[in-house]
């Protein structure tokens, strides 16, 4: 019986051994991230040039738009539907990438970042996620947010205290 329990574990070990996924090598992640930095500055560049196609094209059918106000979680199809005004005068956004940082999946087909912009808002920090499809890296996912300075938190809480209020009452039963 012990020979067959040892058996047993050996044989699981070697299943388990074998069906891991392969890490990817340095070259090829070093390839990913320049992938990944050329889909990301071409994303904002279509939005600079207001080009909605190759702008909406870069995300996923399923991703999410997430902004700086409270209520902007979107979809993809939401966020569209919001920005086709903006991108139909010729004038979108330009969000010029000062920094980003890009973090791989051990197998290669998902990545998520940080970014620091510098933005009409002024800076900004935007994260997300992208994944490897046929057609090359999606945007799964994108948050952006408002980067405040410490010395002027309290000056902003104190400048948004009254629609907090009124926004979180949307949540409370």
């Amino acid at each position: 019986m012990r020979n067959i329990y040892s058996l047993f574990i050996i044989l699981l070990l070697y299943i388990s051994c074998k069906n891991s996924p392969k890490e990817i090598s340095l070259d090829k992640k070093n390839s990913i991230k320049k992938e990944i930095n050329s889909t990301l500055t071409n994303w904002h560049k279509a939005a600079s040039k207001a080009n909605f196609e190759n702008y909406f094209g870069a995300m996923d059918s399923v991703s999410v738009f997430i902004g700086t106000d409270a209520s902007e979680n979107w979809s993809k199809k939401q966020f569209a539907a919001f920005s086709k005004p903006y991108f139909d005068k010729g004038k979108a956004w330009t969000f010029k990438t000062l920094e980003r940082n890009v973090f791989i999946s051990k197998t290669g087909d998902f990545i998520w970042f940080d970014e620091l912009l510098d933005t009409w808002m002024g800076t900004c920090r935007g994260s997300g996620v992208l994944e490897k499809k046929s057609n090359g890296w999606k945007i799964k996912h994108y948050v952006l947010s408002v980067a405040i300075p410490n010395n002027d938190v309290q000056a902003v809480i104190s400048a948004k205290k009254k629609n907090d209020s009124i926004f979180l009452n949307k949540f409370i039963k």
